[in-house]
C-alpha cells in the first residue's frame, strides 16, 4: 500500500480497509500537536482547529490500533500516568489506562478506597503527594465538579478531568465525536439528539459544547424535571416530547438515568419512563433514515434503552465508542505530553 494515503483525511478511508501498522505511525507523527492548554479539564478547553486537530491524531491511532500487528509506541516512554478515581468506574479507567500503556507510559491506578483518603486525607493533600512523586499526567475522577479544576492548580504535571460531579466529561464528548465522524465522514450539518436525564450528565454538557463548537445541531430531549432550566440558553433546541425531539436527527444520543444522583421523585417509576422515554424500535423510527445509536454506558436496558437496540451493529455505535476511547484518550494523552515536552527532541 502506497503511503501517499496519509496525504488525505483517513477517516474516509477507515470504513472501507485496514491500513498497515507503519502507515498508521507514520500518521500519528505528521498529526501529532501540542494540546492546545496545559490540561484537559472540559470540553471548551478546545477550539474547531484543535479539536478538529486532535480527531485526526485519534484517528491515526485508532487504525493503528486496528492494525494486525501494532507497532510498539514510545511516545510516553519513561513518563508515567496516574489514575486517581473517586468514583467507580470501568470503561474509563481501563481505556485511559490502556492507552497510556500503548503510549509507552508506566501507568499507576490508585485504589481510592484502599488508599490514605480512606483514612481522612483530602483531596489536595493527596494531589500534593502525588505530585511529590512528578507523574506526567494525573487522570482525576470525582463527584465534586471543580475538582479537577482545583488539583491543576495544585500540581505541576498536566491533569485530565474524567469526570466531575455534573460539570464535565471531556474526553467521553472527544470519542464521542470521533465515533460520529468516523460514521458519517463529517459532523457538521448532523443533528444530533440528546435524550434522558441531562439535568444530572457531565456527558451531555461536554457533548453539547465540543459537537455545537464542530458545527452539529444539538437536541435535548426529555421530561420538564430532567432538563435544567438553564438548557434554554446553551444554543440547543429543548423537547419534551420524544416523537417531536427525534424527528429526523441523525444520531439519537441516550443518557443514563442517574438514580443516584437524583434529589427526590423526578420520575413517577423506572416502567414509565421508559415507556415514555426509552429508545425502542417504534421511537427510533421517528428519526432519520440511517440514523445511529450511541449511549456513553454504563447503560440501563430496558430503562432508558431497549437491548434490540442497543445490540443492532446496523444502527447502534455503542461497541464503536468503546474501542473509540482508547483512541481517543491516546491522542490527550500524547497531545499534552507533546506540548510539554515537545521541544525536547
Amino acid at each position: 500500500m502506497s503511503r501517499s494515503l496519509s496525504l488525505k483525511p483517513l477517516r474516509f478511508y477507515s470504513a472501507a480497509l485496514m491500513i498497515d501498522s507503519a502507515v498508521a505511525a507514520d500518521l500519528i507523527a505528521e498529526r501529532l500537536t501540542p494540546f492546545p492548554t496545559d490540561h484537559f479539564l472540559s470540553a471548551t478547553d478546545l477550539n474547531p482547529p484543535a479539536a478538529h486537530a486532535l480527531l485526526d491524531l485519534a484517528d491515526a491511532f485508532a487504525e493503528h490500533n486496528r492494525a494486525p500487528s501494532p507497532r510498539p509506541l514510545d511516545l510516553m516512554a519513561g513518563r508515567t500516568v496516574v489514575n486517581l478515581f473517586f468514583e467507580n468506574s470501568t470503561r474509563t479507567s481501563s481505556s485511559f489506562e490502556i492507552a497510556a500503556k500503548r503510549l509507552g507510559a508506566d501507568v499507576v491506578t490508585m485504589p481510592v478506597q484502599a488508599s490514605s483518603v480512606a483514612k481522612g486525607e483530602t483531596l489536595i493533600d493527596t494531589a500534593v503527594t502525588l505530585n511529590a512523586m512528578a507523574p506526567e499526567i494525573l487522570v482525576v475522577r470525582h463527584g465534586a465538579s471543580g475538582a479537577a479544576h482545583l488539583l491543576s492548580q495544585k500540581v505541576g504535571c498536566a491533569v485530565v478531568n474524567a469526570g466531575d460531579g455534573r460539570h464535565q466529561h471531556p474526553t467521553q464528548a472527544l470519542l464521542d465525536a470521533l465515533t460520529i465522524r468516523r460514521a458519517f465522514g463529517e459532523i457538521g450539518g448532523l443533528t444530533v439528539a440528546i435524550c434522558g436525564d441531562v439535568a444530572h450528565s457531565r456527558v451531555a454538557r461536554s457533548n453539547i459544547a465540543l459537537l455545537s463548537m464542530l458545527g452539529a445541531r444539538v437536541r435535548l430531549v426529555g421530561p420538564s424535571t430532567l432538563i435544567p432550566s438553564a438548557a434554554a440558553r446553551w444554543g440547543c433546541d429543548v423537547f419534551h416530547h420524544m416523537r417531536e425531539g427525534l424527528a429526523g436527527v441523525d444520531v439519537v444520543m441516550m443518557l443514563r438515568l442517574q438514580l443516584e444522583r437524583m434529589e427526590g421523585a423526578l420520575i413517577p417509576s423506572t416502567r414509565e419512563y421508559f415507556r415514555f422515554w426509552g429508545l425502542d424500535r417504534e421511537k427510533l423510527a421517528w428519526a432519520a433514515p440511517g440514523a445511529k445509536v450511541m449511549h456513553p454506558g454504563p447503560m440501563n436496558r430496558g430503562v432508558e434503552i431497549d437491548s434490540d437496540v442497543a445490540d443492532d451493529l446496523s444502527v447502534s455505535l455503542i461497541q464503536q465508542q468503546v474501542e473509540m476511547g482508547v483512541a481517543a484518550r491516546m491522542a490527550v494523552l500524547a497531545a499534552l505530553t507533546e506540548r510539554r515536552h515537545g521541544g525536547d527532541r
